[in-house]
């Protein structure tokens, strides 16, 4: 009797213990599935920029967009570019985004793409250029957002432009408001 006694508290002994390495064992799988398949963070949120900002740069080569107070840089975007981005615009067509010192001298609620700062580009020395080399130096460029009709939320990251430079919708969105006409707007290749 005794025996039969050890033997169940044995039984019973051995079955929580099957069943605690079984809980741990799924405790285990769920951990690492949890963390490999749960979303990643949202970005981290940026204090809004108070004010109006100064300048804008743009480095086409590292394809980043740099905004400034004075000489403080208060925010910086990836940007995509014109869809041959090397090298300065010379013509309509060419697919490249100009290069030089430029303003802003227009806004666009109304564009084909979410919102739109137009450059003065051409500058009398680019017709100048394009004048001497018999060739139409291209009109209409701009910094904007996603086209309009693009049904995906997601940026386009490749160099898809015809010569504009264009940033994500909430990018476009906090730049549109903070950037008055006449601001200076450098393009460097």
């Amino acid at each position: 009797m005794v025996r039969l006694a050890h033997m169940r508290a044995m039984n019973g002994l051995a079955h929580f213990f099957s069943r605690l390495a079984l809980l741990t064992l799924v405790g285990m799988l769920s951990f690492i599935l949890w963390d490999r398949y749960l979303p990643p963070a949202p970005p981290a949120t940026l204090e809004p920029i108070t004010g109006q900002i100064d300048r804008i740069l743009i480095e086409k080569s590292d394809r980043r967009m740099t905004l400034f107070q004075g000489a403080v840089p208060v925010r910086i975007y990836q940007i995509s570019l014109g869809f041959a981005p090397d090298g300065d615009k010379v013509m309509e067509g060419d697919g490249r985004t100009p290069e030089g010192m430029f303003r802003i001298d227009r806004r666009n609620d109304q564009s084909a793409f979410h919102l739109s700062l137009g450059i003065n580009y051409p500058r009398p020395m680019d017709r100048a250029r394009a004048s001497t080399d018999g060739v139409d130096p291209g009109r209409d460029i701009f910094i904007h957002g996603q086209p309009n009709r693009r049904q995906d939320p997601e940026p386009i990251t490749l160099d898809w432009t015809n010569g504009c430079v264009a940033l994500s919708n909430a990018e476009i969105e906090e730049l549109w408001s903070v950037t008055p006409i006449g601001t200076p707007v450098e393009i460097r290749p």
